[in-house]
């Protein structure tokens, strides 16, 4: 579909409507919730945060999914409601109430996407400024910190009072895509809803050692090797510089590891002093490369990974790239002067 202007964000009506699609279901209703391929933490944590919810609802035919191999990340593998999840190919074909998070195109739900075609409602919730506007409802707010917000919006809209394990599941989703509260997103808004959540008693520390502070010794050592090879191009984006690397499946096979273990690297590169845009590509097949965009400001991300076929925000943005890692790196590099940010 031709690419729509960024949304300003859900209105009155479009809370209303939503609203009404929950209420509207009934005792044998059956609903889909789906998040984007290789979920992250605001994806799944959005997700399955929202389904504990429906459940005190009463929704009783629910189920969580997401495109590719259904494994989980290890580091979200404690969530509450991971019994929802189910295999893409056994998800409901012909869902009453469809509701999409964190996927800013119907291209990031991939095998997924035809279950959108139902009858009933499709709600999409999200806060990707590069949101096509696919769905029947569209509660996507640019200006949140995290889909998780929206998510909670919505409950509360619901009148679902938050417990501790929908908190953690939104908790999650929060701190993953604030970058432990680090990134410019982190509002006062951003800080009184996670002192919601953590009122109902979980434990953020805890929660942190999980997602951020456990790795496998393997995964320390992958690190090494790639950051061992990363590139500097201090002349790129009109002197703001680029800063780069890739990790293959060989390097994944070699050291033990699972593709999960690489979401964590762009934060190695990104601090980098000299370069305002980092880059990771992850080999997700041969001469297939998932790339995960950064900016500090100076480059908006999201026009660079737009323009080649994927999404995301000013500062973080992702796309599929697909030669080998120099063509794709070419392609980025290309597109950074016209991604400038002039004010």
């Amino acid at each position: 579909m031709p690419r729509q202007s960024p949304p300003a964000g859900p209105g009155e009506p479009d809370w209303a409507a939503a609203v009404a699609a929950v209420r509207g279901l009934g005792p044998e209703s059956r609903v889909l919730l789906i998040c984007h391929v290789n979920p992250d933490g605001d994806a799944l944590g959005s997700m399955l945060g929202f389904g504990l919810g429906l459940r005190r609802l009463g929704v009783r035919q629910l189920q969580a999914t997401f495109p590719g191999p259904p494994e989980v990340p290890e580091p979200f593998r404690w969530l509450p409601g991971l019994e929802l999840l189910v295999p893409a190919t056994g998800a409901y074909r012909d869902p009453d109430l469809v509701v999409c998070f964190d996927a800013a195109s119907e291209s990031r739900l991939g095998e997924l996407a035809g279950r959108l075609a139902v009858p009933g409602p499709v709600l999409v919730l999200d806060h990707h400024a590069s949101n096509t506007g696919f769905g029947d409802v569209q509660l996507v707010d640019p200006a949140a910190a995290a889909t998780s917000v929206v998510a909670e919006e919505l409950l509360a809209r619901l009148d679902v009072p938050l417990d501790a394990e929908i908190a953690a599941c939104l908790y999650v989703a929060l701190t993953t895509d604030t970058g432990s509260f680090r990134f410019d997103a982190t509002t006062p808004a951003v800080h009184q809803l996670a002192a919601r959540l953590l009122a109902t008693g979980i434990r953020p520390g805890d929660i942190s050692r999980e997602v951020f502070d456990t790795r496998p010794f393997g995964a320390v050592r992958l690190f090494g090797e790639v950051l061992g090879r990363a590139r500097l191009e201090p002349p790129a984006a009109a002197g703001n510089g680029l800063v780069w690397t890739y990790a293959t499946q060989d390097d994944l096979a070699r050291h033990g590891q699972r593709p999960y273990v690489l979401e964590a690297l762009i934060d190695s590169v990104r601090c980098t002093a000299e370069a305002d845009v980092a880059c990771v590509l992850k080999q997700v097949g041969p001469g297939e490369w998932a790339v995960s965009l950064r900016s500090k400001g100076a480059v908006d991300v999201s026009r660079v990974a737009t323009a080649l076929g994927g999404g995301g925000h000013r500062f973080a943005a992702g796309f599929t790239g697909r030669g080998d890692a120099d063509a794709v790196v070419d392609r980025i590099r290309a597109e950074l002067d016209s991604a400038l940010v002039t004010s």
